[in-house]
């Protein structure tokens, strides 16, 4: 049988506790085998002073997950070309990874606007797509909460975002619960979002 891998996008500036407990969520309570935290590149024609390196930013992903045996960093889209476009790295994965059924793990807010994503039918029509709650989610839900392809799975909310994480650093604020124990050591030693 086919291992399911759900696939976990971010650009994870830094990855902290909430990122852990949804990926960690969907492989306990859902029947994914494993979680791929994909780190989204830095888009070179986007000038982002706060983004790191997509190294730092993947060795974090790194630190964060190698106590979770089921949850993977991956770089899978450092290597394509950019921009991308999830429907491009599923199609790249499922060539390399044959063995491997992929499925994309979502917010409800993105599921949103899911329409509006390059391709998004072949993705559908392709890949399960795993949806987590959202406080942020007052709008009324679209027609693609019924589809058949579409779980949702009833997870922790999480409403931290790494934009307050790196906003709290920047004002001297100790936010050390927020982070893994590793994460927050490298981004302390690294001097990251002062």
């Amino acid at each position: 049988m086919k291992k399911k891998i759900g696939l976990y996008f971010g650009t994870f500036n830094p990855i902290h506790i909430g990122h852990l407990v949804i990926a960690n969520h969907m492989v306990e309570f859902s029947e994914l085998d494993e979680v791929w935290l994909v780190v989204t590149p830095h888009n070179p024609f986007k000038k982002k002073k706060s983004l790191l390196e997509d190294y730092h930013r993947l060795e974090m992903v790194f630190r964060a997950t190698e106590n979770y045996f089921n949850l993977k960093p991956s770089n899978i889209e450092f290597n394509l070309p950019q921009p991308n476009y999830t429907v491009n790295t599923l199609a790249h994965l499922e060539e390399k990874y044959p063995e491997k059924d992929f499925a994309l793990l979502i917010g409800e807010d993105n599921l949103k606007t899911f329409h509006k994503w390059k391709n998004h039918e072949v993705i559908l029509e392709r890949h399960p797509i795993y949806v987590y709650p959202r406080i942020t989610n007052k709008s009324p839900k679209t027609e693609l909460y019924e589809h058949e392809k579409i779980k949702k799975i009833d997870a922790p909310i999480m409403e931290i975002s790494s934009s307050f994480i790196r906003k709290a650093i920047k004002e001297g604020k100790n936010i050390e619960p927020l982070l893994s124990e590793k994460v927050w050591q490298y981004i302390d030693e690294m001097n990251f979002y002062k």
